[in-house]
């Protein structure tokens, strides 16, 4: 059961931790948001206002600083991968306590990199599958009809996980509580990876990449099913063909949103990651490591 006075830190309002912050607000959880000074600021003055056809047009109030003081039940980390080495400077260990660490970060390796940094049993790995953007501070839009969330338990935090997806699951959110973490981070990669290569290296949404680059699309989802399968993940790669398929036309990946918006890529977090692990496997994957290293030498350009 779901306890009252719930205490929540967000790592990051963006797009997926503003959506979140916002929704844990309206449905009574105490909320506190970290961000640089500036967006912190914003919010702090302003609120937080979610636009969404699924969960309506609100504004709440939340507190907000740069940097964790106070004690929490939980931290959901919700930044980018490209950030999120400078993001942890905001929590330091001892004042995170043994609250949990939730990180909603795209890709398999960062979940390491928190147990290194943080007490191992607290991190609990989660995933969303949702489209959402921040379009200026404190302001998200919500943009799919869908908004899922999946958190791993494991035995020693499994009744604290519970207690955070009962909070989660009041906001309207759909949540599931997983035992296996490692199925569920590639679960979510095998489509999310092709997705972002493609719709990235394409410059264009679902719908056009469907039309225009649907072998290219069948051939990731073969060879990211193939590199979790050699990790011992079974993945149907004809229902992620199919999820692909009936995925909304003008979707479009965040990290295809961050090219446009000339922001850095989770191109390591993701494609490199695929690449990395699939070397690591014996896994020949010659359509994603292509467009790795074209997007690679694409943001070498832009980047003299």
């Amino acid at each position: 059961m779901a306890q009252a006075n719930y205490r929540v830190t967000v790592l990051g309002p963006g797009g997926v931790g503003g959506m979140l912050a916002a929704l844990l607000a309206r449905a009574g959880v105490s909320v506190f948001v970290l961000a640089g000074e500036s967006t912190a600021k914003a919010i702090a003055e302003r609120g937080l206002r979610l636009e969404s056809k699924r969960f309506g047009d609100f504004e709440v109030q939340v507190e907000a600083a740069d940097r964790l003081q106070g004690s929490v039940d939980a931290c959901l980390v919700a930044v980018k991968a490209t950030q999120l080495q400078s993001a942890l400077e905001r929590v330091p260990v001892n004042a995170l306590g043994g609250a949990l660490l939730v990180p909603f970060l795209n890709g398999l390796d960062h979940v390491g990199l928190l147990r290194r940094a943080y007490p191992s049993s607290n991190v609990v790995p989660a995933t969303i599958r949702v489209e959402v953007a921040r379009t200026e501070p404190g302001i998200i839009r919500h943009t799919s009809p869908f908004a899922a969330v999946e958190i791993a338990a494991s035995a020693p935090v499994q009744d604290r996980v519970e207690e955070l997806a009962a909070h989660l699951r009041a906001t309207g959110l759909d949540v599931k509580v997983r035992e296996d973490e490692v199925s569920m981070l590639w679960d979510k990669l095998v489509l999310l990876g092709p997705l972002a290569l493609l719709t990235t290296h394409a410059r264009a949404n679902v719908g056009e990449v469907r039309a225009s680059r649907h072998d290219d699309a069948r051939a990731l989802i073969l060879e990211v099913a193939a590199v979790a399968s050699a990790e011992g993940v079974v993945v149907d790669p004809e229902a992620v063909l199919r999820m692909f398929e009936s995925a909304p036309a003008a979707m479009q990946s965040s990290m295809q949103r961050d090219q446009a918006a000339g922001l850095p890529l989770e191109l390591d977090a993701i494609g490199g990651a695929l690449v990395a692990h699939a070397a690591r496997a014996g896994v020949a994957v010659p359509v994603t490591e292509r467009l790795v290293d074209e997007l690679r030498k694409r943001e070498a350009r832009l980047a003299l």
